[in-house]
Parts: C-alpha cells; structure tokens; sequence
C-alpha cells in the first residue's frame, strides 16, 4: 500500500512524469533507429542476392546508392552514441565574440551566426536569440543563442575556440587580403535538477531597454536584464524574452552553468563535455580556420579535418568537423 502511495505521489509530480516520458521517447527513437538501420541492410542484402540469381548488373547503381545511404546512416548514429557526457543530452547556450579585425570581425561573427543556425535547421533543432550586440555599420559584435534539441550541446561543444577567416575584404575598396578572428562559446543548458549555489549577494543586476526584435513592449519597457557575478568578473544577459521575470530567469540559467563550468576548471576535474581553453580572439589561437583566398580551404587544426568545398561549409555543412573532433576525443 505504501509503495502504491509513493508511485502514484511520484506521477502526481509533472515534473518527474515529464522526465519519464522523455526518457521513453528517447529509448523509443533509438529502437526505431536501431531497426531502421536493421532493415535497410537486409533490404541491401535481398538486392544484392536477388542480382546475383539473375545475372542483372543494372541493379549495381541502385545496390551502391543504397550501400552509401547505409553507410552513412550507420555512420551517424556510431557519433551519436559517442556523446556520452553529463550533459551531452542537454540544449545549447551558444555565444559568438567577434575578436581582432574591427568591422572584418564584426561581419565574419555574423557570417558564423548565420552558419550555425542553417546547420541546427538542418538537424530540426530551435534556435532562439537570447541577446545580441548588432554594430551601427555592419555586423555583430557578440549575439547569445539557446539550441534547443537532444544532443545539441554534445555536438556543439566542439565549436568551442577562436574561428579564423581570411578573405578579400568587402569593406576594402583597395582590394585586399584580410584576417578576421571570432570566438565560440559553448555551455549546457543546466536541468533543474542540477543545483550551482549562488549567493544573491554576490550578484549586480541591471535592467536596460532592450534592442532586439519583440514587439512595442519590448522595446519600450527596461525588459532586458544583465547580471554580473562579482566574485569572478562573470557577465550574462538576456534580452529575447517578453518580461523582465524571464530574461532574469534565463539569464540565471545562464550564469549557472558558467559557475559550473568553472568550478570544474579549478578543481581540475575537467569531463569530457566541459572543457576547452579560453585565449585571446587573435593570431595563433585558431582551433579552425576558413580560408577563401587565395584558395578555398576550411581546415580544423584540432583533428586536421578539411574540405575546399567553403560555400557547403558558411551553409551549415559542418558535420565532417564536429564528428571527428568527438571521434577523437573517444579515441576512434
């Protein structure tokens, strides 16, 4: 009777009932995925034998597009279960700096913002702007994105570090060559159940008439909401949601999970999902660099991962990078 009572308090809490079904709907996914594999491989094997019996090597195209679909399908779930962090499964707080170069800079940020929310398009994944800093004349000089989707702070973690561009500058009327530097910032966003102590009297928060885009009451209304965590120097704000109430929420959130991450830094009990070194938005720090001239290179010095195809890259294609980062990171 007891443990009737102690399952029916367990459901009665939305909380815990919402956790089971995600965690159910998560185990089913992956059934449906496992099979799904399953069976485009014994639809191969039925083709291929069905060929061999009849002699037709006309079904060798069809028997090499369906080998490479396999292929890759398999591929991507080996990935997926690669992501074996605390908080691969989470969402994504997802920061873009622009660094060393001035406008250049400012435009390359904007070029990266614009490529990592094709990719999470491309995967279903919701992006959501939390704040962003937009420059009078061109560009960005910082914008604070949630990626909403199983798995896409797992992935996105590798994204982590200074991104170096050169190109022919646009915003040069003489023509030339130019280097523009900006940084990736990544954290998990933090479940409830995760508690980091913060001590509100070691909080300074300031409300600000915010800038984005959100309607009359937005704009009009000091809405926005900045934090600074005066004990270390940390800086977060929001300005996306409708009430000040929100934005201070998420932009708690947002301050915890830096807590976080750097509580684990200095203990130096650094997990395979939090990690990364924070250096300076310039010369030498790259982790990738995309090179548009005077030839079409991407190159990821981390893993030595390439393509020239730049144009699929700045589209969202980016995929080959962040699978052999954690390929690496697992030692595969």
């Amino acid at each position: 009777m007891e443990q009737e009572m102690q399952q029916e308090s367990f459901w009665n809490d939305s909380e815990n009932a919402g956790k089971v079904l995600k965690e159910i709907k998560r185990l089913k996914d992956k059934a449906y995925t496992i099979q799904s594999l399953k069976k485009e491989y014994e639809d191969l094997e039925v083709l291929i034998e069905l060929g061999i019996e009849a002699q037709d090597e006309s079904i060798i195209p069809e028997a090499e597009a369906s080998f490479k679909l396999l292929k890759e399908n398999a591929e991507s779930y080996r990935i997926e279960t690669l992501l074996k962090g605390q908080y691969d499964r989470n969402n994504a707080i997802f920061t873009i700096h622009s660094g060393a170069g001035g406008l250049e800079a400012q435009d390359w940020a904007e070029m990266l913002l614009r490529m990592y929310t094709r990719w999470a398009e491309k995967r279903g994944y919701e992006v959501s702007v939390l704040d962003i800093l937009k420059d009078y004349e061109a560009g960005i000089k910082s914008v604070t994105l949630l990626v909403e989707g199983e798995n896409s702070y797992g992935y996105l973690k590798s994204e982590k570090g200074v991104h170096r561009l050169v190109r022919i500058s646009p915003f040069d009327t003489a023509g030339k060559r130019h280097t523009s530097f900006a940084s990736v910032d990544v954290m998990p966003e933090l479940d409830d159940n995760v508690k980091v102590e913060i001590d509100e009297e070691d909080l300074r928060i300031d409300t600000y008439r915010a800038s984005g885009a959100g309607g009359q009451h937005v704009n009009k209304t000091d809405s926005a909401v900045r934090i600074t965590h005066i004990p270390t120097g940390i800086i977060v704000q929001c300005q996306n949601e409708r009430s000040q109430h929100s934005n201070k929420e998420m932009a708690m959130k947002m301050l915890a999970a830096k807590l976080l991450e750097l509580k684990e830094l200095e203990q130096k009990e650094i997990v395979d999902d939090i990690k990364g070194e924070y250096r300076e938005i310039a010369w030498g720090s790259q982790i990738r660099s995309y090179v548009f001239h005077p030839y079409n290179l991407v190159k990821d010095h981390r893993t030595g991962e390439e393509t020239g195809n730049t144009g699929a890259v700045m589209d969202g294609e980016i995929d080959n990078f962040i699978n052999a980062y954690l390929k690496q990171g697992n030692g595969v």
